[in-house]
């Protein structure tokens, strides 16, 4: 398989768009670009649509600066032109049917490395993430590549993992494993966060439905590997970690009024950094639908609990 960890042009072709005045302006190797030129809604025309998607494929993760015009209705309306939509989270309800506040009044954030809502089978294609409070310091963004993380694998750890499954679950507190606030986020509660349970079966491998790419899918909601003890499941996660949060793999996004980042959910994870004391901070989200992820020998991740239809319903993808 031809790497692409230092020309991320190599699958759709091209490192420069120009489509009505957009211009993607790239910010790492590996992953990461700023885009112009574009007044985010839903008025797009299918051009421009596709243009900022082929950003986001090639790219990873793209961010637009002075997107101060939107509101939710209009962030909801834009995040539509990639596809259908998720509810705005499986267990958690911050007031909005398909918008999910990621607030902070306590310096906290998602400062664990993850990519969104793994713990169901049908994992988010794409996150639209917009700015609507920031502290004055701190709270930046950081994102992985879990593409290049693949691509860079030695042939041993590709033997490991390419036919290696892991259990994903929200029983797993990501969000505050680490820290000594009470509650994961100012909005809703570690209760809420676990109100109704998730486990999925994933490949630690799986396949770009868009692009054919191999990527990792990891993060901070794997529980245990198939097959491995937790001593083992420990260990390898924490090498297979280790390798994808490398420097060369990642951007952090120091954060303006008006900024909005899409991300691709499926080739990366991401890190909000918890470095702004006391300060409110708060984002909201949309994420559009994705599908059952598939392993290169074409097996479909597998629900051991908890039924995701309500979330996201794969027919709207297919219809």
């Amino acid at each position: 398989m031809t790497s692409t960890l230092d020309r991320p042009e190599a699958a759709l072709g091209g490192d420069r768009l120009d489509v009505h005045g957009l211009d993607d302006h790239q910010l790492g190797a590996r992953i990461g670009a700023r885009v112009d030129g574009v007044r985010l809604g839903g008025d797009l025309d299918e051009a421009t649509v596709a243009a900022v998607r082929g950003a986001l494929l090639r790219h990873k993760v793209v961010f637009f600066r002075g997107q101060d015009h939107l509101d939710d209705a209009a962030h909801q309306a834009f995040a539509e032109t990639m596809g259908p939509l998720t509810t705005a989270h499986p267990t958690v309800n911050t007031g909005s049917a398909r918008v999910f506040r990621v607030s902070a009044d306590k310096g906290m954030a998602a400062n664990a490395w993850h990519t969104d809502v793994t713990f169901v089978d049908r994992v988010p294609a794409i996150s639209v993430l917009r700015a609507v409070e920031l502290p004055p310091f701190g709270g930046n963004t950081v994102w992985a590549n879990t593409v290049a993380a693949y691509d860079a694998l030695p042939a041993s750890l590709r033997a490991l993992v390419d036919d290696l499954w892991a259990v994903h679950t929200n029983s797993y507190d990501y969000a505050q494993h680490e820290e000594d606030s009470e509650e994961p986020d100012a909005h809703y509660t570690r209760a809420d966060f676990t109100s109704q349970l998730f486990e999925t079966e994933h490949p630690v491998v799986r396949v770009h439905p868009e692009t054919g790419e191999r990527s990792l899918v990891l993060g901070h909601f794997v529980k245990a590997f198939s097959g491995l003890s937790s001593t083992e499941s420990v260990a390898v996660f924490t090498l297979l970690q280790n390798r994808i949060t490398r420097l060369e793999n990642t951007i952090r996004w120091t954060w303006q009024p008006g900024d909005v980042a899409m991300w691709d959910n499926r080739a990366t994870q991401h890190y909000a950094v918890a470095d702004f004391g006391t300060a409110y901070r708060e984002m909201r989200r949309i994420t559009v639908a994705g599908d059952v992820p598939v392993s290169i020998d074409g097996r479909r991740s597998r629900v051991l609990r908890g039924d995701a239809q309500a979330y996201s319903r794969i027919d709207e993808l297919i219809s």
